[in-house]
């Protein structure tokens, strides 16, 4: 335990750079690990939530990495009943196997702790410091990091729908030391902080203390540099969503034509952009550059495909797919009777909706496709085959395994919404109505 007040010390120097108290006006779930910096912060926000009247809660991770980590649970549920603050515990299994190293495993695993934790319209309250900002901008230059990773940690940003706040960003670990003592708080230390084998941790205990003897304020300059980064950054995006706006023709479809006309440098920025827009990992490096070398020269008969995680860029048509790097078909040999009354549910997640009438005058088989249809359009004598009818359709290949096709007594009346025959369009016409597919794997 540290933290007795120091005898005779008036408030350090340093307190003056502390947060003064601020209005809330959300409620609040803070990440307590016990440490002086997240016990400042749970303080000082205690403070600031009896005055403004707001709900505060606190949240501790319990990784199992350390022998007292169940002491440490023990000391911030006694701090917590103390001060009269809802504590919950979660207990985590860091798992190494994903090559993020001991430190990043544990940093998703909070992260996934306080995602689950979180109530409707609580704020996440995390207590990073402007030392912590330091070593972040230094080991994501020492990793080649361009603007974006130099923006390093932001003091707002989201954790999925909710706000994710560090309001001590700003604000050096001198500030925090001072203000714990002021107030006699208690915590714990960790003693893997003291360990050099971590890179962050070699930063802290080792570099910029080294920085420091030649320039003190070193830490606020490289946070300083990171904010910089992070305005740039903001700026580049604003522009990369006007552009993706201009470049996007359909959902989750870009066109290489226009893509094309930019700048390789922005074409590189817009397609990181475009697929974490839509919910898709971050492009690694070496999968970027494979994308810009095989989507962007000019050839409309490419099709190229790059793949990441689980998903995958797929080039058709001068255009570029975000799509699952896995799409699922429609089982061969499946079928079922659908009278179109309640929206029909696909066995690869898609669904097939009847909009504007009740059901169809008769029900209809469904099932996937065998290959050999033929089908009667709207205007024509004769049938035309299905594959003929779905090429000028320009329906991408991996959607034509997906289509299911209605039946009439063995008569082809449409493949999904795509095409639909003269029987159906006629029926369909006269009541107002329409089909409307959505493929599954989206």
């Amino acid at each position: 335990m540290q933290g007795a007040a120091l005898p005779g010390n008036p408030i350090l120097a340093a307190v003056t750079a502390f947060p003064a108290l601020v209005p809330l006006d959300a409620p609040l779930l803070v990440g307590y690990s016990g440490g002086v910096d997240s016990t400042v912060l749970l303080h000082w926000l205690l403070r600031c939530a009896q005055t403004s009247g707001t709900a505060l809660r606190a949240v501790h991770v319990h990784h199992g990495l350390q022998p007292d980590a169940d002491d440490w649970v023990l000391h911030c549920q006694q701090q917590c009943d103390a001060w009269g603050i809802e504590l919950a515990v979660h207990r985590v299994q860091v798992d190494n196997r994903a090559g993020l190293g001991l430190e990043g495993a544990a940093r998703q695993a909070r992260r996934a702790a306080f995602a689950a934790e979180l109530r409707d319209g609580e704020t996440l309250a995390l207590a990073q410091h402007q030392d912590d900002q330091a070593e972040t901008f230094l080991l994501r230059a020492l990793r080649g990091a361009g603007v974006d990773g130099l923006a390093a940690m932001a003091e707002d940003s989201r954790l999925g729908a909710h706000r994710l706040w560090r309001p001590l960003l700003p604000t050096p670990r001198s500030a925090l030391l001072g203000y714990a003592r002021q107030h006699a708080l208690q915590w714990i230390e960790d003693p893997s902080n003291t360990e050099d084998l971590a890179d962050r941790n070699f930063l802290r205990l080792h570099v910029l203390p080294l920085l420091r003897q030649r320039w003190p304020h070193a830490a606020g300059a490289l946070a300083g540099s990171a904010t910089h980064c992070r305005q740039t950054r903001d700026l580049l995006d604003e522009e990369d969503a006007e552009l993706i706006a201009h470049l996007e023709v359909a959902p989750r479809v870009l066109s290489l034509q226009l893509l094309r006309q930019v700048s390789p440098g922005r074409a590189a920025r817009v397609l990181r952009a475009w697929v974490l827009g839509h919910g898709a990992p971050p492009l690694p490096a070496t999968v970027l550059l494979q994308a810009l070398d095989e989507l962007l020269p000019a050839a409309n008969d490419r099709q190229a495909q790059v793949r990441w995680h689980d998903h995958a860029i797929q080039q058709w048509r001068d255009h570029a797919y975000l799509l699952p790097a896995r799409l699922p078909d429609l089982p061969a040999g499946w079928q079922v009777t659908w009278d179109g009354h309640a929206p029909l549910a696909l066995p690869d997640g898609g669904q097939l909706c009847l909009h504007g009438a009740d059901r169809f005058t008769r029900p209809l088989q469904v099932r996937a496709r065998l290959g050999g249809e033929r089908i009667l359009l709207p205007g024509r004598q004769h049938s035309h085959a299905l594959k003929d009818c779905l090429q000028r359709e320009h329906l991408a290949p991996w959607r034509r395994a997906q289509l299911p096709l209605l039946f009439e007594d063995g008569q082809l009346l449409a493949a999904a919404d795509v095409v639909i025959s003269a029987p159906l369009q006629a029926w369909l016409q006269a009541r107002g109505a329409r089909l409307q597919w959505r493929p599954g794997g989206w």
